[in-house]
């Protein structure tokens, strides 16, 4: 079994540190001071665990005209979502159950797959867990974008881009 914490890390090492790599050459590259440097790394890797969470959660409550895939393929594929391995950590025992016949099933209905665990998720909250976790990141990237020390103008683009990042449409 997979983790919530297993897989933030797994999220971070795959997603998150690119960006913050990303951020931390550029702001080495710049000449910016050591702290800074290390801020912005912090940034990225923060708004990159939020904007992972929130694909997740878009693959499960976003409209597909928006958010520019179909919904649902996650479920399809039984792929370890945020949303799968936190459904899976908190269903009694009659969820558990129903969850693990829709990932084991080999001939379904994708329709009623995708409705079936949308629906155990709804019950269980998993999208506000999800919801709160997405704001959780990315409040905390606000905190060490705030800590880099330029006048805010300076940081004005970047704090632009990162809420156009999260402000994707559901």
């Amino acid at each position: 079994d997979v983790s919530e914490d297993d897989y933030i890390e797994m999220i971070r090492l795959k997603t998150s540190v690119l960006l913050a790599c990303a951020l931390k050459i550029g702001a080495i590259l710049a000449g910016a001071p050591k702290e800074d440097a290390d801020n912005l790394y912090k940034f990225g890797e923060q708004i990159g665990l939020a904007f992972q969470l929130q694909d997740d959660y878009l693959d499960v409550y976003g409209d597909t005209k928006v958010f520019g895939k179909a919904i649902g393929g996650d479920i399809m594929s039984n792929k370890k979502t945020y949303m799968l391995i936190n459904a899976i950590n908190k269903a009694d025992k009659v969820q558990h159950e129903d969850l693990m016949k829709w990932i084991n099933a080999e001939d379904f209905d994708a329709k009623k797959k995708i409705s079936a665990v949308t629906n155990i998720y709804n019950i269980i909250g998993i999208d506000k867990l999800a919801e709160q976790k997405i704001a959780y990141y990315f409040e905390q990237s606000t905190k060490y974008l705030d800590a880099v020390n330029l006048p805010d103008c300076r940081k004005a683009e970047l704090r632009r881009y990162a809420h156009k990042m999260m402000k994707r449409n559901y």
